[in-house]
């Protein structure tokens, strides 16, 4: 006995595109009808920066440090309380709890935002010309023992590199108040930023471990950090003395080798 062969209907683009006629019409209007509910959907939500209090999307140019500067917390809260593996990866779009969870308490004591810009390790494009601090403004140590192997010239580069041993002690070149100590910010690697007073503060950059925590003050000499090659392709500290915002020739300041 054969099994009869029942016909199969078929949806063509002609039946979709024709509301009216019959069962396939319907069909149409009715895909039509959920497609264009979820692209309303799909258009608001990627419409919209809105996200709970205490939370924070992040913004095209975000990085790290700069939303923990605007929240008034710090990198190493932000990457405990997201659980961040990498606090240099962080996404168009991302939500990120800018507010301790609930039995846990910050590490740093919140900010209010500033109207002035906080330092930041990049400097803007130079004309080339040689920028020195003015004579005797402030009196350095050598941040690290070492070979100078990358001097400072005012564009190609802002500062000096000093060649070591990983693990070579690096110190603060003068007394203040660290201002940053983590690894926000892409090309620096593990970053620390001292600021000496009103007008200088001073960059060390692509360490292999931090010792000093923000807020915390250090005097001359101090150990900071150990020499590393932290997003850099070989072991030296990368040194930035910086006067009113801009990255000055630090040799008029240091002592002579």
């Amino acid at each position: 006995m054969s099994v009869p062969t029942l016909p199969v209907p078929t949806l063509s683009v002609s039946n979709l595109s024709a509301p009216g006629r019959g069962r396939a019409g319907a069909y149409a209007r009715l895909w039509r009808g959920v497609l264009m509910a979820a692209l309303l959907v799909l258009l608001s939500a990627c419409g919209t920066t809105k996200v709970q209090p205490g939370y924070y999307r992040v913004q095209s140019g975000d990085t790290l440090y700069q939303i923990a500067r605007k929240q008034g917390t710090s990198v190493g809260d932000l990457v405990r309380w997201n659980k961040l593996s990498n606090s240099n990866s962080i996404e168009v779009g991302q939500v990120l709890r800018v507010e301790p969870p609930a039995g846990q308490a910050r590490t740093s004591t919140p900010r209010k935002a500033s109207s002035k810009p906080a330092p930041a390790p990049r400097a803007t494009a130079s004309s080339g010309k040689r920028r020195t601090a003015p004579p005797g403004a402030i009196s350095l140590v050598w941040p690290a023992q070492g070979k100078v192997t990358r001097g400072y010239d005012g564009s190609g580069s802002n500062g000096i590199v000093i060649s070591n041993s990983a693990g070579t002690p690096v110190v603060s070149a003068a007394p203040g108040t660290v201002a940053y100590s983590g690894s926000g910010l892409r090309g620096y690697g593990h970053l620390v930023i001292v600021k000496h007073n009103a007008s200088f503060l001073s960059i060390y950059a692509h360490n292999s471990k931090l010792l000093v925590k923000e807020g915390q003050r250090v005097s001359q000499g101090q150990k900071i950090a150990e020499m590393g090659n932290s997003d850099s392709k070989q072991v030296g500290l990368y040194f930035e003395l910086r006067y009113d915002g801009q990255a000055v020739d630090p040799a008029g300041s240091l002592p002579p080798k």
